[in-house]
Order: C-alpha cells, then sequence, then structure tokens
C-alpha cells in the first residue's frame, strides 16, 4: 500500500509528477490499524435491530472493498407475520460513510482510489439510505427489491444524489 502524506509530499516535490504514478512508485508493506463494531439486538420474534461503527487510520491505500476510513450505520429488519406474509422481510438503513484528512487530499489532488477518484474533490461524508423487501416465492426462493439514495456519492458534493434501484434473485438447492 502505498502512504497518502508520502505521495502529496513527492508528489509537490515534482509538480510535473502524476500523483498515481507517484502512489505506485511508493507502494510497500505498512500497517493498517482499525476497529469495528457490530451490535445486532432481537426486538422480537419478528423486529431485529443492528448498529454498526468502523475506523481505521486512513494513512495508507484501501486495497479491499471500497474507500471507506469511518463509517456508522444503522437499521431494521422486520418479518411479514403482521400482515400475513412471515416468510417476507422488510428492511430500512442508512450509513454515513468519511474519510480521513489525508486520504481527501490524495483524492483532491488527483489520486484515484480502489473505486472512486477524478481530482476533482468537493468533499462531503457520503450519505446512503436503503429500503428493501424481500418477498418468498417458494419454499427456498426469495426475489429482493433494494432501493438506495446516495447523497454525496464518493465523497462528492458535486455528484449525486444518487437513486439505486436493484433486484435480485436467491434460491437454495
Amino acid at each position: 500500500m502505498g502512504n497518502y502524506q508520502q505521495a502529496l509530499a513527492l508528489e509537490s516535490l515534482d509538480p510535473s509528477a502524476n500523483i498515481n504514478n507517484v502512489m505506485t512508485s511508493i507502494r510497500s508493506q505498512h500497517l493498517k490499524s482499525g476497529a469495528y463494531l457490530n451490535i445486532e439486538q432481537a426486538l422480537t420474534d419478528d423486529i431485529g435491530l443492528f448498529a454498526r461503527a468502523s475506523w481505521n487510520d486512513g494513512q495508507n491505500e484501501i486495497l479491499s472493498f471500497t474507500d471507506i476510513d469511518r463509517s456508522v450505520s444503522s437499521g431494521i429488519s422486520i418479518k411479514g407475520n403482521a400482515w400475513n406474509r412471515p416468510k417476507d422481510t422488510f428492511g430500512f438503513a442508512g450509513a454515513i460513510n468519511g474519510l480521513s484528512e489525508s486520504h481527501r487530499e490524495f483524492l483532491a489532488a488527483g489520486g484515484l482510489g480502489l473505486l472512486i477518484g477524478d481530482g476533482a474533490l468537493n468533499y462531503r461524508e457520503e450519505k446512503i439510505i436503503e429500503a428493501y423487501y424481500s418477498i418468498n416465492i417458494f419454499r427456498a426462493g426469495a426475489l429482493t427489491f433494494d432501493y438506495q439514495f446516495v447523497d454525496n456519492p464518493a465523497y462528492n458534493a458535486d455528484r449525486g444524489p444518487v437513486s439505486i434501484f436493484a433486484a435480485r434473485f436467491h434460491d437454495e438447492f
């Protein structure tokens, strides 16, 4: 992984250098520290809540999943017993994701992350609201419809908001 501050410092010595090429040239092993907390609680047989928080030091490149240095999220899941659909599930959740200062500076300088970066970062926290409904079709099959609203996608106030619609089919054999 490359270190954001080291890449920025080296790029400042040679303004004609491309920040992404600089980052590639300095990749080596670095320690990345972080923490994750997950709490899940069933309120009844039909209603469950969750809350999650994560943090990492945000000093070095992200190498898995997506560019997030800190996040908080929570949500609720409700089984369909109340409307005579016991195998259906409705869920609603929200998340707020953020980046460290050095990660922001790297992206603003034109750096590319695992999935984000366009050189014009107007940083704001990314905020997401999601709702889904999973319909039981047959014994082990379900069709899920999902909607996500993303404000400041990729941490950029100049992008979005974005609405994402999805459908998923799940079957067990």
